[in-house]
């Protein structure tokens, strides 16, 4: 992870005029404006001049042009949290808040994110990669069933299935190819999953989830009210410790900087498995960053805050 050293806003002045970028073009847009709109919520209360603005494909106009002094990252998915947007800012001179550039683009890619932590030493899934239904059945021999199968650049879980036997191939390799190609494929690890939030370099308190669906999908994280977070996750506190010097080994193998969130499974025998990092989490009232924060002592309104702050932040 790039060091940085964290300066601390003495007002809401120090800001100055400040974007914040929701929307965006991606499959991740209305979870993008539910975050942003609380993201512009909590700043305007805090006093910062904040200007909220759905991104399209006039955002550098409308940037360049409207006297703003850095922006709030609050895009998910393609075009706002894999690089593209921090380098057109890096371009218009533009501080933004949490990761740069390399590890915008690398935290998106689930497959160079997997190549660049087992480069690391790190435990991740064994991978195979599906250009059609017939190499996910060459990937099912090798690696067995269950499977996930997952577009390598979606977030918010859109395109995964659960594949349980031959004849689901088909049905999964499409829905993950309509999202992405080639397709990741990986053993379906069972265990617990926990996430695990980060802040100007330090570890929140892990969150442990529980779903009734199949696994943690697009309606277990923004519709559904029988998902549940645990928080404190019930983990000894060493192991809980053990847990969280990973995930900020994850993310600072990507190069990750500021804010952002490692998702990983326990399995049975106490072996961690790193899924995905997540550079731009959500930011909504079902959003786990602002859950691992209550428990670590501060509201939504102080984390929205220190996010803000991590703009200020200089490469050492």
């Amino acid at each position: 992870m790039q060091r940085i050293r964290q300066r601390t806003a003495s007002g809401p002045t120090e800001f100055g005029k400040v974007a914040v970028l929701m929307g965006g073009w991606s499959a991740e847009r209305a979870v993008s404006l539910r975050s942003g709109q609380a993201v512009l919520t909590a700043l305007l209360a805090r006093g910062v001049d904040a200007h909220g603005i759905d991104a399209d494909r006039q955002i550098l106009r409308v940037l360049s042009g409207g006297g703003f002094d850095r922006v709030f990252i609050v895009l998910h998915g393609r075009g706002g949290e894999d690089g593209v947007i921090q380098g057109a800012l890096e371009i218009l001179g533009l501080p933004y808040t949490g990761s740069g550039v390399l590890a915008s683009a690398l935290g998106m890619d689930k497959l160079r994110t997997k190549q660049v932590w087992r480069g690391a030493g790190l435990p991740t899934p064994p991978w195979r990669l599906a250009e059609s239904a017939a190499e996910l059945a060459d990937a099912a021999r090798e690696l067995g069933l269950p499977l996930a199968v997952k577009p390598a650049r979606e977030g918010s879980s859109i395109g995964i299935s659960r594949v349980e036997a031959p004849e689901q191939f088909q049905a999964a390799w499409e829905q993950a190819a309509a999202c992405d190609s080639p397709v990741l494929v990986e053993p379906w690890i069972q265990g617990q999953e926990y996430t695990g939030a980060l802040l100007g370099g330090a570890a929140l308190p892990l969150i442990r989830l529980e779903t009734p669906r199949t696994f943690y999908d697009y309606e277990a994280k923004y519709h559904a009210n029988d998902t549940r977070y645990l928080c404190p996750c019930g983990l000894p506190e060493s192991r809980e410790a053990e847990l969280q010097a990973l995930v900020r080994q994850a993310f600072a193998a990507v190069d990750g900087a500021g804010w952002g969130r490692v998702d990983l499974m326990v399995d049975a025998e106490g072996q961690p498995w790193l899924l995905e990092v997540n550079t731009v989490p959500g930011m909504t009232d079902h959003s786990l960053v602002p859950m691992a924060a209550r428990v670590a002592g501060f509201g939504f309104e102080d984390l929205v805050w220190q996010i803000l702050e991590t703009s200020l932040a200089r490469p050492d």
